[in-house]
């Protein structure tokens, strides 16, 4: 028997991640109410993937999963934020019950590690797309934004950068793919802990979305300012 809208929220979705005590209201009503702790402001980002453009059709749908939350955490991390609550909208061509299983439980895993509550959102018919909101919460006074960058400031990244943008491309030209590079593609680890561990304490922070080049320039074009990159000390570069 097909499944509806509100049959795949109910067996997939709304009891999949852990409950958290500052939601009043989650997965039900027409709108999700939260409340934020007192002294913190609140930190939203929004990300949409499509499939054939930032994804490939026959792509595991647990790492699928893992990956749409992946990418949104990451910009919480940047912010120095700590993650909340999260809505999905999902866009799907059809309703394929195994599909939908293994895309919660690659979703669901990472949303309860780093304690993050589905608090709402939506399915329709239509090519594959997914797109999610995430809430994080950090203290004003320690906010990571792209404009605090100061002259004499050291240039840091975590991780080993290129690998994910590589096994695309080898995956696309059908030659071989390392472990660790697939890994790095299809599993991507958000680095909430460390933004979280930077904020009050890095003058300026982003995520490397757009690749290193683009996204330092980001910085110094928020900072008015210039940078000096070693290129053998970048790892996976040098």
């Amino acid at each position: 028997m097909s499944l509806n809208e509100f049959d795949i929220i109910q067996q997939y979705f709304s009891l999949l991640t852990r409950p958290r005590k500052d939601v009043m209201t989650g997965i039900g009503d027409d709108c999700a109410l939260l409340v934020p702790e007192t002294g913190k402001i609140l930190a939203v980002s929004t990300d949409t993937l499509v499939v054939d453009r930032h994804f490939l059709s026959d792509v595991d749908p647990a790492s699928l999963g893992h990956k749409c939350l992946a990418v949104n955490l990451s910009d919480l991390a940047a912010m120095g934020a700590e993650p909340c609550w999260v809505t999905l909208a999902l866009t799907l061509p059809e309703v394929n019950e195994n599909w939908l299983d293994k895309f919660s439980q690659g979703f669901g895993e990472l949303a309860n590690q780093h304690k993050l509550q589905l608090v709402g959102g939506d399915t329709t018919r239509g090519p594959l797309s997914i797109t999610l909101t995430v809430h994080g919460q950090v203290e004003q006074d320690k906010v990571l934004k792209r404009d605090g960058a100061r002259v004499g400031d050291l240039i840091c990244v975590t991780g080993t950068l290129g690998q994910a943008a590589q096994a695309l491309n080898n995956i696309i030209n059908g030659t071989s793919v390392s472990e660790k590079a697939r890994k790095a593609l299809e599993w991507p680890q958000p680095r909430v802990t460390t933004g979280i561990a930077l904020k009050g304490q890095a003058t300026a922070c982003i995520d490397l979305s757009d690749g290193l080049i683009a996204d330092l320039g980001h910085i110094c074009s928020a900072s008015k300012l210039k940078a000096e990159v070693e290129k053998s000390a970048i790892p996976g570069l040098g």
